[in-house]
């Protein structure tokens, strides 16, 4: 018995010289043991979809985008067709029943390519609330800048922005909710009017070609007037013709509301 365990001893031997080889080769083995790496590796991370957040950075940075700004012409393409779409949804459907989908569908875009461009349908609303206020200022001072006299002025810039209301009903809409969805740009987007609208109506003033009086409280006023007349419109479905409206509304502004001498009230 003694020769036959010394037998399979001397036959064991190799293979205890390739158990001792083992550790040596290990380190080689356990190359795929990385799994440490591996939680946060592209691969993995790829296959599972966990890692679309911690790539985004490396796609924004191959689109050449900072904070979700394009810097091409493909990349502001896209962006303006998401915040378009987001438009027509968001003022459609409300904020809170519109989707991120709902928005990327309506552009015709991946979901994924979202959120190069914004964080959340947050930064969306936010961006077209200031939209609005940036577009609906260009259009009124293109539409006055030929005018010098004010009264002039105040009646094709009440033109221009209901105007541009019945054009952008979804927009106007998006503006209106804000109040209660982000009230800072709500007021940012009024505030910005009230001075610029403050600032005008002082000029005049001091140019004589208004009354003197409280610049301030006469552009909330006027502001008030012309967003009452857009709510008529959008929400309310008012039928009075839009030249009609301001017309009348410019009557107002301009005589105010007490009869002129001679003038019989009856029938108005």
């Amino acid at each position: 018995m003694s020769e036959t365990k010394a037998g399979k001893g001397a036959g064991r031997t190799p293979d205890r010289v390739r158990t001792k080889r083992g550790p040596k080769a290990g380190p080689k083995a356990a190359a795929p043991k990385s799994s440490a790496s591996r939680t946060g590796g592209t691969p993995k991370n790829g296959a599972t979809g966990r890692g679309n957040a911690s790539s985004l950075p490396q796609r924004e940075a191959s689109d050449g985008l900072a904070a979700g700004m394009p810097k091409t012409a493909r990349g502001a393409a896209t962006r303006r067709a998401i915040l378009e779409a987001a438009e027509r949804v968001i003022g459609r459907q409300g904020f809170n029943e519109a989707s991120i989908g709902s928005i990327t569908r309506e552009a015709g875009v991946a979901q994924g390519t979202f959120y190069i461009y914004f964080a959340s349908k947050d930064e969306v609303f936010s961006e077209l609330v200031a939209e609005m206020g940036r577009m609906l200022r260009h259009a009124i001072s293109e539409a006055t800048s030929g005018y010098a006299d004010r009264l002039a002025a105040e009646r094709e810039g009440l033109r221009a922005f209901l105007g541009f209301v019945s054009a952008h009903p979804e927009l106007y809409r998006i503006v209106q909710e804000a109040q209660f969805v982000d009230p800072a740009a709500y007021l940012a987007y009024f505030r910005t009017f009230a001075d610029g609208y403050r600032v005008g109506l002082e000029r005049a003033a001091g140019k004589g070609a208004i009354r003197p009086g409280d610049a301030e409280v006469r552009a909330w006023a006027l502001m008030g007037i012309a967003r009452s007349l857009g709510e008529f419109q959008v929400v309310f479905g008012g039928q009075t013709p839009l030249d009609a409206m301001v017309e009348v509304a410019h009557d107002l502004i301009e005589n105010g509301l007490k009869a002129r001498d001679g003038e019989d009230g009856a029938g108005r």
